[in-house]
């Protein structure tokens, strides 16, 4: 490790290079929050002002109150322990961080939000990090390659997870991941990598007969109305019957709408959720920049 033999090592030394989140969090319960982050930098010889230092540092990172310091585990939501479990892990900066099923004790809504939160932090600090999972979503979404493991700990593939998906090595990785494998590479695909259509769109101010036009050359009854390139709503055919200008009614706004990157699950989720059967691409500014339809999306599920 680190270009280091392990076996020519100290262990308790070794063990305290490694951070590491268990299934059950493991908080101390007769020690606050700010005693539990210390625990590694106290046995590693830290000064009181290091320590403390490390600690602040630690829960602005992980966003927890600072008035949660002296309070006890017991007195935590699941979600709150979960994060100062992973900081706690971290209060060292190991090399190599050990999680095992670290999310798997808190309910799904909360499961997600830490998941995502740990995903944001993970880019920031770029550790290493073998994380255990029986949830191959999970894997799918945490991990940069997956280790598929069977009875008697075989390797059976060890691979990125969209090779995986694509390719899996044998029946039990085939079965293993599932039988939606299409679908579960729809989430490691991003929006920005495979582009989107141009679809019918006009400025807010634009004539009917210009509206009209764009809903004819792309087979459609309705346009996206923009102002300014920033995104506005939707129109259809009839409520701009008689009229003569865009202007003149008031855009619908969309259900939902995705940006470049969010995955393609989220743009089929988009889809199949909007009343204009695609789902309409922004940029974080709301700029437009185009739409995608089941048909574009359907050939990365059988690619």
């Amino acid at each position: 490790m680190d270009g280091k033999d392990v076996m020519r090592q100290n262990p308790v030394h070794l063990r305290r290079g490694i951070g590491y989140v268990i299934q059950s969090i493991g908080l101390l319960p007769h020690r606050t929050v700010a005693q539990n982050i210390a625990t590694v930098p106290k046995l590693a010889g830290w000064e009181d002002a290091r320590i403390r230092s490390r600690v602040e540092e630690l829960t602005d990172i992980f966003g927890l109150d600072r008035e949660l310091m002296g309070r006890y585990p017991s007195e935590l939501s699941g979600g709150q322990r979960q994060r100062v479990g992973v900081a706690r892990a971290l209060a060292v900066d190991p090399p190599v961080m050990l999680m095992d099923e670290p999310f798997a004790a808190v309910d799904p809504i909360v499961r997600a939000r830490l998941q995502d939160q740990f995903l944001d932090i993970q880019r920031r600090l770029r550790k290493t990090i073998v994380f255990v999972t029986h949830d191959i979503d999970e894997a799918i979404k945490m991990a940069d390659r997956i280790a598929i493991l069977n009875v008697g700990g075989i390797v059976e593939q060890f691979a990125p997870p969209e090779e995986i998906l694509r390719t899996p090595a044998n029946r039990f990785v085939e079965d293993f991941v599932g039988s939606e494998r299409g679908l579960k590479r729809l989430a490691l695909i991003k929006v920005s990598e495979i582009g989107v259509d141009e679809g019918p769109v006009v400025e807010r101010n634009a004539s009917v007969e210009e509206a009209l036009a764009a809903m004819k050359r792309f087979g459609m009854d309705w346009v996206t109305v923009v102002e300014s390139g920033r995104l506005s709503g939707w129109v259809d055919r009839a409520v701009l019957d008689g009229r003569t200008s865009v202007s003149e009614v008031a855009p619908r706004r969309f259900s939902a709408y995705v940006t470049a990157d969010s995955s393609l699950r989220e743009a089929l989720d988009s889809i199949v959720t909007s009343r204009t059967n695609v789902a309409v691409v922004a940029d974080d500014g709301d700029r437009y920049l185009g739409v995608l339809t089941v048909e574009r999306i359907s050939k990365e599920i059988v690619s």
